[in-house]
């Protein structure tokens, strides 16, 4: 959407305004700001001249081209949305490797990558090489994809995109980042030299736990146009309903990070206070070995917290105690959520947890956060 001075396209809105207007239609008398979802899987062809702007839903369709805009919008690329985040990444690295290459992987990111790497892509030809997010880093020599993850999930440790970026190209390979964490409104990878972004916009990008969906995003028009096609021949697209639901979540993005990263900054202080807890993972904490480097890299730092009890018993009867505090394995939404990621397979000590810091007040989260922990 464009205003009439044109100034929407030159970025001079903040991110707020951006996230409430991104991929709205020109407005029109009699129309809805954001139109519903459109339910068709065939739509009619001219009888001579075929397709116009949409044919069969898995190829085009009116609700998805509005939301790749917005997301396209906010991480500065050409978006393609999918049935999930995984469905995205898994078609990044079907669409770029071939038999005899090698990628490069985050060795504390998303374990499901990890795994599809050491089965489809291993039966395939495909060598991976696990790097942790905050280093050592190889030369990467003989990669062709390098995969970031920053904030890593869900360990949190952050690496510099632009550095690793520059890196990774004078060897000759892409690089992709994956920004679920983050979200567009917390670093924009492109911006600082990544070839394409990945993320699954089931977390915070939408936010309300109601939706899967997936994106990558890219300034390389031929990139974009090699993953769209894997899309359309795969099929893995998400339906109409799912999409208008994310445009629609959008809006409030900067709303509910904004009062998320005010929660986990609340709450990361008080659980680096107790004896009781250890290993607290913020990247906004000043004591984080991340702390400078997301200071320059980011815009705002997510709402996930990480840290560590005694034992499994104890994180479950923590999760028992609290009243405010979902069991349960996503992150990102309204409501504040925390599970204990080694019954996951993570790589992970029994009592790790990851806490997600929804939208609650923050007096009322401390409180339910601190009595918890006592009772536990």
């Amino acid at each position: 959407m464009t205003s009439s001075d044109g100034s929407w396209s030159d970025g001079s809105w903040s991110d707020g305004t951006r996230a409430v207007h991104a991929g709205l239609p020109e407005p029109v008398v009699g129309e809805p700001f954001l139109p519903g979802p459109v339910f068709a899987a065939p739509f009619h062809l001219h009888p001579a001249d075929g397709p116009g702007q949409n044919d069969y839903a898995r190829t085009s369709h009116p609700t998805r081209r509005r939301l790749e805009a917005a997301i396209g919008e906010l991480e500065g690329g050409t978006a393609l949305v999918f049935a999930s985040g995984q469905a995205a990444i898994t078609a990044l690295l079907l669409a770029v490797l071939r038999a005899g290459d090698t990628v490069a992987l985050p060795a504390d990111g998303y374990f499901t990558v990890r795994a599809f790497a050491e089965g489809t892509l291993r039966d395939l030809g495909i060598d991976s090489i696990l790097v942790p997010t905050a280093g050592p880093y190889p030369d990467f020599a003989g990669c062709r994809l390098v995969l970031l993850e920053t904030p890593a999930n869900p360990g949190l440790d952050l690496c510099d995109i632009r550095a690793l970026s520059d890196a990774a190209h004078a060897a000759g390979a892409l690089v992709a980042v994956d920004n679920t964490t983050a979200t567009p409104l917390g670093q924009n990878p492109l911006a600082l030299g990544a070839d394409v972004v990945v993320a699954s916009g089931t977390k915070a990008l939408t936010g309300h736990s109601d939706v899967l969906l997936g994106y990558a995003a890219t300034t390389d028009e031929a990139l974009a146009g090699r993953i769209e096609t894997w899309r359309k021949q795969t099929g893995a697209v998400p339906g109409p309903f799912d999409c208008w639901l994310a445009h629609r979540s959008i809006a409030t993005l900067d709303l509910r990070l904004e009062r998320q990263s005010r929660n986990a900054a609340a709450v990361a202080a008080m659980l680096a206070a107790r004896p009781d807890v250890t290993a607290v993972r913020w990247p906004g904490l000043a004591s984080d070995p991340a702390h400078s480097l997301a200071r320059a890299q980011m815009r705002r730092i997510p709402g996930v917290v990480s840290f560590e009890l005694a034992s499994a018993d104890r994180v479950a009867k923590f999760l028992a105690a609290a009243e405010l505090v979902f069991a349960a394995t996503s992150f990102g939404g309204v409501h504040t959520s925390a599970d204990r990621r080694a019954q996951w397979g993570d790589d992970t000590a029994p009592g790790f947890v990851r806490l997600s810091c929804g939208i609650e007040d923050p007096a009322d989260l401390l409180a339910d956060l601190t009595a918890a922990l006592d009772r536990a």
